[in-house]
């Protein structure tokens, strides 16, 4: 089967949500490229000052403070029980929407909006009778010119309980 053409999309190629439909915000953690569906994500920023809260888990950072809304931040990383790293000048924040709610997620490195084809994406493996949090998380895995991308289901990422609490939080 021939791999799929990798095509570079702008937030602003995308007007209406059907434009959206198999396009992904790719990005690395850990030496591992990750994609969310475009269509939840709001915005990129740089690494900003982040104000840290008691009680969060220790994968959410804390709070940012972007144009005046309160965006609580979850460190990719930690969520998926990587090192912790230090920032860098390409460290990113990317802001999305999860039923409703404005959550920031830190990122290595953003790297580009592609399309993958429904065609160039498989199940996550079953590794064992009960699902595990890594299952539960990605709602497939692309394959984009030779390259494997974990695709996140960023609704399934954070329990409704955890976006609650962090929310009413911030």
């Amino acid at each position: 089967m021939e791999e799929n053409k990798m095509e570079k999309w702008t937030l602003e190629d995308m007007t209406d949500i059907s434009e959206m439909d198999g396009k992904y915000l790719t990005f690395w953690t850990e030496s591992q490229i990750f994609g969310i569906p475009i269509a939840d994500v709001v915005q990129i920023v740089g690494i900003q000052e982040i104000t840290s809260m008691p009680e969060f888990p220790n994968y959410a950072k804390g709070v940012i403070n972007l144009r005046g809304s309160i965006i609580p931040v979850i460190d990719v990383r930690l969520r998926f029980n990587k090192p912790e790293m230090p920032y860098n000048e390409r460290t990113c924040i990317v802001v999305t929407n999860i039923k409703e709610n404005l959550i920031g997620f830190i990122v290595d490195e953003v790297d580009e909006v592609v399309k993958i084809e429904a065609e160039q994406i498989s199940k996550p493996p079953q590794l064992a009778s009960e699902r595990s949090d890594a299952q539960t998380n990605l709602e497939g895995i692309g394959k984009l010119n030779g390259k494997i991308v974990l695709l996140i289901n960023t609704e399934a990422l954070l329990s409704d309980e955890t976006i609650d609490f962090l929310t009413a939080a911030s």
